[in-house]
């Protein structure tokens, strides 16, 4: 089948689902609403399966040049010392920066598909299909499914950035109640992500004490991490809090479907997960192939639709229970020796 769709979100899983469905034959448009492409943003972990959704659109080895491959990376105590060791199956991640995947996305587009500082509609400019990825805030999610099905807080608070010099490996720093981790990214950088466990007040609902982010939150991290080991203290020291990026982390309760009429959403707009697995702007891939085959594949857009939703929603929610369930795991205030302990074994166990 051939069509047309309206894409609303220029996003990472917006624009592979445009890619996917240009190259079927399709017309397609999407609306975005940021003025122009991000020229900042910490790097993504594009794990084997996103890898080979890009290569269905044509990407997957330009991303592979420009990324910084991983095969494996540490698991360790605020000593330093070694919980574990962590080896990707089925070949390694590639890392890369927001920026440069997004870049990649939107360089096959022709003239007039990419709009910025367009919203679109909700009727879609009268398309065919409507693709929700606009992400965690979805406007288009809360029209078809209701406010009830916004994401909810997971009680942390994150930090993201970079500095300048290369790490040779990856690696995630745990301890009580908040972890740290770092990686190499393209751009012959360093990328950090930190993570804490916040108080929730008396209705359980929203952090009850924040930290100060006067200077992005760089004060605070030194603070909370600077007695951990020396790789951790040396990110710290060249922290720049210009770059330095906040915000409180959520989850989307769980969707009764992924599709609603000749809508269909994916992404965090479906399944907006914790970080802890590095896989959010992975799945949005993986659902913008799904779609496009399911589109492609189906004389019906109805049934296509139907296709999608079962590929799609099964997995994707199998992924959020286990994200949300690492992150508590890795942000753990008590027990954590055991914890470590467990972790070993049983990445030792395979």
């Amino acid at each position: 089948m051939r069509g047309t769709a309206t894409v609303v979100g220029g996003g990472i899983g917006g624009l592979t689902a445009a890619n996917y469905l240009i190259r079927a034959g399709w017309e397609v448009r999407v609306h975005e609403r940021a003025d122009g492409p991000p020229a900042t943003g910490t790097a993504l972990g594009l794990w084997p399966q996103a890898l080979a959704a890009l290569d269905a659109i044509g990407l997957g080895d330009r991303v592979r040049q420009l990324g910084v491959p991983q095969s494996s990376g540490s698991l360790l105590r605020p000593d330093g010392t070694a919980i574990a060791r962590v080896t990707v199956r089925g070949g390694s991640t590639t890392l890369l920066s927001r920026p440069g995947l997004l870049s990649t996305l939107a360089a096959p587009l022709g003239p007039g598909v990419l709009h910025y500082d367009s919203t679109g509609d909700q009727g879609g400019d009268g398309a065919d299909v409507v693709i929700a990825a606009d992400g965690i805030n979805s406007r288009i999610r809360d029209a078809v499914f209701g406010e009830r099905y916004r994401p909810r807080p997971l009680g942390m608070a994150a930090w993201r950035g970079w500095v300048p010099g290369t790490a040779d490996n990856s690696a995630e720093t745990w301890g009580d109640g908040a972890l740290f981790g770092i990686s190499p990214r393209d751009g012959g950088l360093t990328n950090f992500f930190a993570a804490v466990r916040m108080k929730p007040d008396i209705a359980g609902v929203e952090p009850a004490e924040r930290p100060d982010n006067s200077d992005g939150g760089a004060a605070f991290l030194r603070e909370r991490f600077g007695t951990w080991h020396a790789e951790v203290r040396a990110v710290l020291d060249r922290i720049d809090p210009a770059v330095l990026l906040h915000h409180d982390l959520y989850e989307s309760p769980a969707l009764p479907s992924y599709v609603r009429g000749n809508v269909a959403l994916i992404g965090d707009a479906a399944h907006a997960m914790a970080p802890n697995l590095g896989r959010g702007a992975c799945e949005a891939m993986i659902d913008a192939v799904a779609l496009g085959r399911a589109l492609t594949e189906s004389a019906d857009v109805s049934e296509a639709l139907r296709r999608y939703d079962r590929r799609r929603r099964r997995p994707t929610r199998a992924l959020m229970r286990a994200s949300r369930t690492m992150g508590r795991v890795a942000t753990a205030t008590r027990l954590t020796p055991l914890r470590d302990v467990a972790i070993g074994l049983v990445t030792r166990l395979g």
